[in-house]
């Protein structure tokens, strides 16, 4: 239950709580913090990276830590410079993690699965400096894109990024697979192996200097996310942060050292990143990556592999795994614990990973990624409604609130936007001045777009959402963005993209296209428009090429009845 001062009643009264801690915040960096790791478990398992068959301890992390951090001086970048990683899960991806925060320098986290045009936006938006790719994975060729968008790199010597990319000064290109790799695809990129060698030649004296006097409140991390306008927008989180939220977490999982965690979620988002990579860190736990990307046996083979404690996922990452048909071949009885968020949990598949994935005290998340991510997590010792229909209680630290349209706190048990106030809301959004301002307000509450209702423990059951955001299979997908692309199609005169339910995914894409009078078109046609150009998980399944939409007196489409109209059909059916 929610913590509350003495003077307070034991029950909550209105839609207001906050919950206090036994341990202070941490007021360190994530480098001072995790150096302490390091010096106290030493020898223990960090890493241990099935695709790459290579696994390294706290010490030898550390070791490679310094390497990468010497190799980002050695081409120029220091405190507050923007370095992008553009890559699926891997060790490189890690060490680049921690060895941007060693110095000061700001991860800027690109999702593996954009395109050009979405690659391109984002390093503009958050004027990316450095950016670290791997050359390619499955169908998607990042040295072909990035030369798409970056002739440059064409060229020998070191490219001038002046047109598109002005503030971009290097582009490090590494293999996962081949790490040692002195190749390189075009003249303009730097290898691995190079990066690693030019920092030999920094100073001890100059390496001091670049990782001394950083601060918890410096800007460390940019994320990709969307708003209300529906184009993503450059989240920006201090060591402060995430850090807290990382290390908090952990204590309410009850992680260890002793712990060993199976994470088959993507690093750039912040469920991998923060809640996965450093929850481990901040604890001398062990990170298993189980693949590159999410793959359902190869999640099972590593559980059993490397008898992994805990394992997170999105919902649809459990039930891939539940009903793979090997699933019964594997000894998965090691399985204590675990975070499924990322979209909402059935309780149903939460009974079913307790019992069937011998996990007794997974856990449901909630939170978003302006919040660093975690505000609400159940905790194992709560019961089985509460683990299976709430979303928990706010961490420790933590303010959060429910309010009506005009802001007021509403009464226990009313629905309304749920907000959130403590050391986890962003800094802000890189470069949006009007875009923080409309989300966090002016007493620094952040407006999180959902909607909620809060028990007089505490515990907030998510009911819907303000925004029109889809969520599949964990993936956050904005409709104006989707149809900002649509709507460049010649043919194309009017277009309504918005999410109906899916049993696997959660929610799949839909989209109502009206077309311009005369012109006809299939929805293989538009399916192919969009192959390549935008990430496969935002094109749309089902495509209804209609005559018109229901729409307000005013003018404005009504999604909500497109949703209705097409329920009411699959009832039918």
């Amino acid at each position: 239950m929610a913590q509350k001062p003495d003077s307070h009643p034991d029950k909550l009264t209105k839609s207001y709580c906050h919950v206090g801690g036994d341990l202070p915040l941490l007021g360190d960096t994530i480098d001072e913090w995790f150096k302490k790791i390091v010096a106290q478990f030493p020898d223990r398992d960090a890493i241990v990276c099935r695709h790459q068959d290579r696994c390294l301890t706290y010490r030898e992390f550390d070791e490679k830590i310094d390497a990468a951090a010497k190799g980002l001086l050695g081409l120029g970048f220091a405190r507050g410079d923007r370095i992008g990683v553009w890559s699926t899960d891997n060790i490189e991806w890690l060490i680049l993690q921690m060895a941007t925060a060693r110095i000061g320098a700001v991860l800027v986290n690109i999702n593996p699965a954009y395109r050009p045009r979405e690659l391109a936006y984002a390093l503009q938006t958050s004027e990316v400096q450095g950016l670290f790719v791997i050359p390619a994975f499955k169908s998607s060729d990042y040295v072909a894109m990035l030369l798409e968008i970056m002739p440059e790199l064409k060229t020998a010597g070191e490219p001038e990024f002046e047109a598109e990319f002005p503030h971009l000064r290097r582009v490090v290109i590494f293999d996962p697979a081949c790490p040692d790799a002195t190749h390189a695809p075009a003249e303009g990129f730097v290898t691995w192996q190079r990066f690693l060698n030019v920092g030999q030649t920094i100073s001890s004296a100059l390496y001091h200097q670049a990782t001394t006097g950083l601060d918890a409140d410096d800007d460390i991390n940019i994320q990709y996310t969307s708003g209300t306008t529906g184009f993503p927008k450059a989240v920006v989180l201090t060591h402060h942060n995430i850090l807290n939220n990382a290390y908090f977490t952990a204590r309410a999982m009850r992680f260890t050292e002793q712990d060993r965690l199976c994470v088959p979620v993507p690093f750039y988002h912040c469920f991998g990143m923060v809640l996965s990579n450093l929850l481990c860190f901040s604890v001398g736990a062990c990170l298993v990556i189980p693949a590159e990307h999410f793959d359902p046996l190869a999640v099972l083979e590593a559980i059993d592999a490397e008898k992994c404690t805990a394992l997170h996922g999105v919902p649809t990452m459990f039930i891939a795994e539940l009903e793979h048909p090997r699933y019964a071949e594997f000894d998965l009885s090691s399985l204590r614990t675990g975070i499924m968020a990322g979209a909402p949990c059935p309780p149903e598949l939460m009974t079913r990973v307790m019992k069937d994935l011998h996990c007794p005290e997974i856990l449901i998340g909630y939170g978003q990624t302006e919040a660093s991510p975690i505000t609400h997590l159940t905790r194992p010792d709560d019961s089985l409604e509460r683990r299976t229909e709430t979303v928990g209680t706010n961490l420790p630290h933590q303010e959060v609130k429910i309010i009506d349209p005009d802001g007021r706190t509403l009464p226990i048990g009313d629905i309304g936007e749920v907000c959130f106030r403590g050391y986890h809301v962003m800094r802000g959004y890189y470069g949006n001045e009007e875009a923080t301002a409309k989300t966090i307000d002016s007493a620094g509450w952040l407006h999180s777009g959902d909607l909620g209702a809060m028990d007089a423990d505490g515990y907030v059951r998510i009911t819907g959402r303000l925004k029109d955001m889809i969520i599949r299979g964990g993936e956050n997908i904005y409709p104006a963005e989707i149809e900002a692309f649509l709507f460049t199609h010649p043919k194309i005169a009017q277009v309504a993209v918005f999410g109906v339910p899916d049993e696997r995914m959660g929610e799949e894409v839909a989209a109502w296209v009206q077309l311009h009078e005369g012109k006809t078109m299939t929805a293989e046609e538009l399916t192919n428009f969009c192959a390549g150009e935008i990430a496969h998980f935002k094109v749309p399944k089902t495509i209804r090429f209609v005559d018109g939409f229901p729409m307000t007196v005013t003018g404005k489409l009504q999604k909500f009845r497109m949703r209705e109209i097409m329920a009411e059909e699959r009832g039918a059916a």
